[in-house]
């Protein structure tokens, strides 16, 4: 019985500690948490399928976001290409990365509007940034920052490199390394910051600070399934840069409708979602 009381409150104490360290974001008292669900680990496969068919649905409108989607990364590309400043290509390629989520409210109104039953349009898209304006433009901001902080680190390890060596792979792969785990650690950030707030703060008047706690704490509490969405985002965005950029004609209006259902899937709201 000693044995098995003290189990008991070993596991008791396994449970608390569990649930401290996972309503650390909740009871930060920094801003209101709006509660989460608890995800299957798989499924993003199932925000994916129903991306397809809001693709089949706005294929015109899909195809519009999508252009631009590929023509940013390759105008960027072009220009580095042009002013033959090599090393900046990944950093570039990253703050492309950071503000896709803000560029991709547009697609979110499109599948919203698929979910009320409604005929999304181009125009009503457009507008989507202006329904809280303040809190989205000022969540663009913070991305803004967070790129420019990103290039001023990728310039200090740029200026590491040593003038005088030739651009080789050999020469210059521990630069390159040291960019790519940098870049890698921006990118999990973004990634919490950024997985949820833009559809919260596009549906949703609250401010930006509860939208930016909501993403980090539903990305926290369901590590194992965003950690699964966010590499199907990883391969995604390779296969676009192994295609020249070509395949983000479709991928990234794809991402965009299944980060919505994404939304959808995991935030918890007073109306009565669908997407189960």
């Amino acid at each position: 019985m000693p044995e098995s009381a003290a189990q008991t409150a070993s596991e008791r104490a396994s449970v608390d500690a569990q649930s401290n360290e996972e309503n650390a974001i909740e009871k930060s008292g920094i801003a209101r948490v709006i509660p989460c669900k608890e995800l299957d680990k798989f499924a993003c496969f199932r925000w994916i399928s129903l991306a397809v068919d809001d693709f089949k649905k706005a294929k015109l409108i899909s195809f519009t976001y999508g252009l631009v989607f590929t023509l940013l990364p390759l105008i960027i590309y072009s220009l580095v290409y042009a002013t033959e400043w090599h090393l900046v290509i990944a950093p570039a390629m990253v703050c492309f990365m950071l503000i896709g989520p803000f560029l991709a409210a547009g697609l979110y109104d499109v599948a919203w509007q698929f979910e009320k039953k409604q005929k999304p349009s181009l125009r009503h898209s457009l507008k989507a940034m202006s329904r809280n304006a303040v809190n989205e433009w000022g969540f663009g901001l913070f991305l803004m920052i967070l790129m420019i902080f990103w290039l001023r680190v990728a310039s200090l390890i740029h200026a590491l490199y040593p003038e005088y060596l030739e651009f080789t792979f050999a020469n210059a792969w521990p630069f390159l390394a040291l960019g790519t785990i940098v870049g890698a650690g921006f990118t999990v950030l973004v990634f919490f910051i950024s997985a949820f707030t833009q559809p919260i703060l596009l549906e949703r008047k609250v401010d930006l600070a509860t939208a930016v706690l909501t993403s980090m704490n539903a990305v926290w509490r369901n590590r194992l399934p965003m950690f699964i969405w966010a590499c199907v985002i990883m391969f995604s965005v390779f296969l676009g840069f192994v295609t020249f950029f070509a395949a983000f004609l479709v991928i990234m209006p794809l991402l965009g409708y299944a980060s919505w259902h994404a939304y959808i899937a995991t935030i918890e709201t007073k109306r009565e979602r669908t997407y189960e």
